[in-house]
């Protein structure tokens, strides 16, 4: 792009339809006609941190678009069965729904979401502005299936101090973080050195995909392209699992490594638990997703606040160091009736835009989509971490392929979940946990292909 590699110099950069300089966005605009929506808009959405900023904000957005919202949020297992569960209905409950990344394959392949080109002209919403991997991941077969609302990296936290104190550099290869997390675990001060998602099931099973990456490998057999794993053919269905190999093995072994400098509650910790102690100043280092950040940034009493430094998942010998990106898309429900598709289109293009997005960031949500958010110079005043994510995103960090989001990738994500907590409980060895995952992955996908 002919400038500098200093991740301050990104604001400086040209991206598809977007200028990157330093302009203000403006505040969020009163449509020019309001929406017609018997009963007002129905927004069905994830109870996080980022959707409850919208919440908070609702009589704003009723006033911009016209309209009553009425929003419902629920945790991530509880979202998935409702959006499954109104797919059901004749016609939709909802106008709009969030969905988990993860989850576009299987929506697309059930027909729960609508494609957008066929509700809207993509253009509208400058595709280009949105981080690739965000608006890659809202893809199935090629077409979009919603509109990115959240693109939350899952990064290491660490405490600069902490760190400082010690003489130690910011890890960037596994056994640097393992150096790193031995050297700061002090059980006996109550100080512990690495939380991550290790609660058995979901919360784990993440962890197991994003090590596997961090060791350089998907859990399918991606082809590789530069920069990472190609994921635009998902839909053709060929894919196989690749969990039981020399990469699966290494990625075992480094966990149980972590075990050793983790709080003795490790192996309940999931989303939320090992961000919490983080914040308290118990915890030196935490995976984490950006949209947690607001529980030390927005909390001038811990001791992480104005402390924290973020990096991409350290990487495994020959691997790069990723960011495996997550968040949610919102999208438009297949069986929503066609008389309400044009309002939903507006207030998903309304809720998605820059105006909205730097409107969350502003009230509190510390996850971003856009470039043009992340170059904002009032947001960046907000947060480190959106110029730490942003440079990421130039640097190609950012991936989805860890997480493929292919229909079976739930169950495979489950199983690993269980597999390998049993392994860090010290009952199967790291060889016997990568065969029997492996296996019932293989009959998950085999399952699916008979379907």
């Amino acid at each position: 792009f002919g400038v500098g590699n200093k991740p301050g110099d990104t604001e400086d950069y040209y991206f598809g339809e977007s200028y990157m300089s330093a302009k203000s966005i403006p505040p969020l605009q009163v449509l020019s006609e309001p929406l017609k929506l018997a009963g007002g808009l129905r927004v069905l959405v994830h109870g996080d941190p980022t959707f409850m900023v919208m919440e908070n904000l609702k009589r704003q957005f009723e006033q911009s678009i016209g309209a009553q919202i009425h929003q419902r949020a629920f945790s991530i297992d509880r979202l998935h069965e409702e959006a499954v569960r109104n797919a059901e209905r004749k016609a939709s409950k909802y106008d709009i729904i969030a969905v988990d990344l993860p989850w576009v394959g299987e929506f697309a392949e059930r027909q729960i979401l609508m494609p957008l080109d066929d509700a809207m002209d993509v253009a509208r919403l400058d595709p280009a502005d949105f981080h690739t991997a965000g608006w890659q991941a809202a893809h199935w077969g090629g077409r979009p299936y919603g509109v990115p609302a959240q693109t939350t990296p899952e990064l290491l936290f660490y405490r600069k101090d902490l760190f400082a104190a010690a003489g130690l550099e910011p890890p960037a290869t596994t056994d640097a973080l393992l150096a790193a997390a031995k050297a700061l675990h002090d059980p006996q001060s109550g100080q512990h050195g690495i939380a991550w998602n290790a609660a058995r099931g979901t919360a784990l099973g993440h962890t197991v995909l994003m090590t596997l990456a961090d060791f350089g490998q998907p859990v399918f057999d991606l082809p590789p392209i530069a920069g990472g794993f190609a994921t635009d053919q998902l839909a053709d269905r060929r894919y196989n699992v690749t969990i039981d190999t020399d990469a699966g093995l290494r990625a075992g072994e480094f966990l149980l490594e972590l075990l050793k400098y983790s709080p003795p509650d490790i192996l309940s910790m999931s989303w939320y638990e090992r961000v919490r102690p983080y914040a308290a100043g118990r915890i030196a280092m935490a995976y984490g997703y950006t949209l947690l950040a607001p529980y030390f940034e927005l909390d001038e009493d811990s001791p992480a606040n104005g402390q924290t430094g973020y990096l991409p998942h350290p990487a495994g010998p020959g691997a790069n160091p990723i960011a495996p990106v997550g968040g949610y898309i919102m999208g438009i429900p297949a069986n929503l009736p066609p008389d309400r598709v044009p309002a939903a289109v507006e207030a998903l293009r309304v809720f998605t835009s820059p105006e909205a997005q730097k409107l969350y960031v502003q009230n509190g949500s510390r996850t971003n989509p856009r470039y043009s958010v992340g170059a904002d110079p009032d947001v960046r005043r907000l947060s480190p971490v959106f110029e730490a994510v942003d440079a990421m995103s130039w640097r190609d960090e950012l991936q989805f392929w860890p997480r493929p989001p292919v229909p079976e990738i739930a169950e495979i994500i489950q199983i690993c979940g269980e597999e390998f907590h049993d392994m860090l409980r010290g009952l199967i060895t790291p060889s016997e946990t990568l065969r029997r995952a492996q296996e019932r992955a293989d009959a998950v996908i085999k399952k699916h292909r008979s379907t």
